[in-house]
This record gives structure tokens, C-alpha cells and sequence, in this order.
């Protein structure tokens, strides 16, 4: 009897162990975000153990298995799977309108560190219905090509979707007006969202443009991984440093060893990035003194990373390295930046840009969010900051599109 309650004790204290994870004090429901942590590191142990096993195939719709899928639509809608310009597109409409009169539309684009979810996951399918739904809009998601498939071939994806949704022939297809297309995404799908945006501003063979670009946590930058959001936030749930590095990595066809390199900031060498190009992601100039804190730029003098992976300085993979004259023709924009995330300061830095360049901005930022936290607004997953997160994206779009 002795010998099974020390081995229950043993397994206790083994679950806890797994468990737990520091949470800042200033997040709500630290335990509920401690047991999504312990989920996806298992949902990712088990994908890799099958792979490497030759078991199953790796499930990249990482979400379905935190937030279920509902395979019905909501009252009120339909959706359709299709391809749009070759790529697959789920397409949400409003059942009523559309035959009369015009309807606004949103493209977006998920996130999932280009290597992990998709249009049909749980929590991005429910948040394009509520989109849909709440705007009386078309909805465009758009399932990009995802890792091993890198840069710059999801950004082209992304990029022939939106030019086959702007034109003329497609527009009047689902009754859209032209004057009321967004576009929009979280995360790895804010970075797609917004190097789309830039491009099309500029593209003078699209006469339709985005009215405007709804960017969520977005990852906008890959030279400098040392930002003080990047060190205060290196452990935090469920996006830790070295997990973004690795998705960076990944999507510019970087090997996963070059990820010691890279969080020393060797990319970033003196030698190799123009002053002009480090002015653009340099935070010690752009972010509030209140972010700062104590922390000090990370620099070294000359590397050859960048040589390795010339893709770390393509403005198409890393909107904030874009010049001040193509910002300014960019549409006005919404920034949501939660606290306890790596990639605050990119979403910071980048609304900081945009205002320097006349651009519009809303800046929404959650002083207790963490990354992810819109994908956990629905049941048991719930968070109030996801809520809130999710009401305030609904609204802006509600009032400026």
C-alpha cells in the first residue's frame, strides 16, 4: 500500500512538474493557460513521436485539437471551400443581401508560424464566421502553402489571392463593394496581412485597394530577436522566444541550427545591415520609454548569417523593414499588441512607423493579452482577454470598413 501511494505521489508530483509554467502576475486564469501550454507540448511531442515512427501523417491543424471544429455554419451563413487564383480559400457569406446591394468584405489570413493550422481549424473557422456575421460580410480565409514549403512562396499565395479577390470580376461575383475591402490576420498571418497590404499599395495593375489593414500580434520583423518584449516574454505561453525564432528560421528556409546564432542577434551584424535598414527595427528609437526598460540593443560587429539567409533582410517577409514612402501608401491600419508576447514590440514599432508616415493607426494594446488570446474566446478554452481582444478587432472593423 505504502510502495502505490508513493508511486501516485511520484506520478502527482510528475504531472505538476509538467504542469507548470511561470505566468506573469499580471495574466488572468494562469492555470487555464498552464493547461493549453501542457496541451500543445503534447499534441507537439505526439506529432513528432508519429512522424518520426512513420505512424500518421503530422496533423499541422494544431488548433483543431484545442478548439473544436464546427462543421456547420451559423445561422445565418454559409461557407464554401474552393480555390481562388489555385490557392484554397474557405469563403464565408451572409445568406441574406448580396443580390440588392453591396456588401463589405474581409480577407484574412491565419496564423500558426507559417507551419501550423489552417482555414478549417476550430478557432480561426469561428472567428471568420463572427466576422462574417457581425459585418454582414464576404469573408476570404485563405489556406497558404505552409512549412517545409518556405518563403517567398505563402507570401505569393497570399498575394494571387488578393489580387484575384480585388478584381473587378470577382468582386461583383460575391456582390462586394470595392471601397469596402480590408484585410487581415493574426500573427505569422498579421506579417502576410501586411506585407500583402504594402504590395498591393503599390501595385499600380490593381486598380481596387485595401481599404484598410487589421494586423493582430503580428510578426513583422526577423532582425532582432533581443527587442524587450522578446527578452521580458522568452518563457511566456504558449509563443516562447525560442519557438518564434524557430518558425522564423523555418519560414526563410534557415537551418534550425542557426537558432543559437540568431538569438544572439548575429543577423543583425553592423557590417551587413545598412544603418538606414537597422533605423527601421530599432526599438531603443521607436517603442515608448515605458517598454524600454533596462534593456540594451544587441548588436555584433560582422557575421555571415546574413549571407546564409539573404531572405532575413526581404522587405516581403519583414513588413517593418519597409521604407517610410511605402508605409505612406499603405491603408489605415488596427494594431492589437498584448503585453506578455514576443512579438509586441514588431506590432508596437510598426503602428510607431505608420503614424511617422501619415498613416491612420488604431493601437489597441492588452496590458494583460498574451499571444493568442483571440483564438481562446469560445467554452472551456475562454479567456475575458480574448473576449475583450475579440470585441475590439469586431468593432474597429465594424466602424471603419
Amino acid at each position: 500500500m505504502a510502495k502505490l501511494g508513493g508511486v501516485l505521489l511520484l506520478l502527482t508530483l510528475s504531472a505538476a512538474y509538467y504542469l507548470y509554467t511561470p505566468i506573469p502576475v499580471g495574466i488572468q486564469e494562469p492555470w487555464r493557460l498552464m493547461m493549453i501550454d501542457a496541451s500543445i507540448r503534447t499534441i507537439g511531442h505526439v506529432e513528432s513521436m508519429s512522424k518520426w515512427l512513420g505512424l500518421i501523417s503530422v496533423d499541422t491543424t494544431l488548433l483543431n485539437h484545442l478548439v473544436p471544429t464546427d462543421t456547420n455554419a451559423r445561422p445565418g451563413l454559409k461557407f464554401s471551400d474552393i480555390t481562388l487564383a489555385g490557392v484554397p480559400v474557405r469563403v464565408y457569406e451572409p445568406l441574406g443581401g448580396g443580390e440588392g446591394h453591396l456588401r463589405r468584405a474581409v480577407m484574412f489570413f491565419h496564423g500558426g508560424g507559417w507551419a501550423v493550422s489552417s482555414t478549417k481549424s476550430g478557432a480561426y473557422n469561428n472567428l471568420c464566421q463572427t466576422m462574417s456575421y457581425e459585418l454582414n460580410a464576404v469573408v476570404v480565409s485563405v489556406d497558404y502553402r505552409l512549412y517545409p514549403v518556405v518563403f517567398p512562396e505563402p507570401y505569393l499565395d497570399c498575394l494571387a489571392v488578393a489580387k484575384h479577390l480585388l478584381s473587378h470580376e470577382v468582386l461583383a461575383q460575391y456582390s462586394i463593394d470595392p471601397d469596402r475591402v480590408g484585410v487581415a490576420g493574426d500573427s505569422a498571418g498579421g506579417n502576410l496581412a501586411a506585407a500583402v497590404a504594402q504590395e498591393i499599395s503599390q501595385d499600380d495593375t490593381v486598380t481596387v485597394k485595401f481599404r484598410l489593414q487589421a494586423l493582430v500580434y503580428p510578426a513583422l520583423q526577423a532582425l532582432d530577436f533581443n527587442t524587450p518584449s522578446y527578452l521580458d516574454s522568452h518563457y511566456v505561453p504558449p509563443l516562447y522566444r525560442s519557438t518564434m525564432i524557430k518558425f522564423w528560421l523555418q519560414y526563410l528556409g534557415a537551418g534550425v541550427s542557426e537558432q543559437q546564432a540568431a538569438m544572439k542577434n548575429h543577423h543583425s551584424a553592423a557590417d551587413k545591415v545598412p544603418p538606414e535598414m537597422w533605423a527601421r527595427v530599432d526599438w531603443a528609437s521607436l517603442l515608448p520609454a515605458k517598454f524600454k526598460k533596462n534593456h540594451k540593443t544587441v548588436r555584433v560587429q560582422k557575421s555571415s548569417l546574413l549571407k546564409e539567409v539573404p531572405a532575413l533582410l526581404d522587405v516581403r517577409a519583414s513588413p517593418l523593414l519597409a521604407s517610410s514612402e511605402v508605409l505612406a501608401k499603405t491603408p489605415r491600419a488596427y494594431i492589437l499588441t498584448a503585453e506578455h508576447d514576443v512579438l509586441r514590440d514588431d506590432g508596437l514599432m510598426y503602428a510607431r512607423r505608420l503614424q511617422d508616415a501619415g498613416v491612420t493607426v488604431t493601437s489597441e494594446y492588452l496590458e494583460d493579452g498574451f499571444h493568442g488570446c483571440l483564438c481562446f474566446v469560445r467554452d472551456a478554452m475562454s479567456f475575458d482577454v480574448g473576449k475583450r481582444a475579440e470585441k475590439s478587432y469586431i468593432t474597429w472593423l465594424q466602424n471603419n470598413l
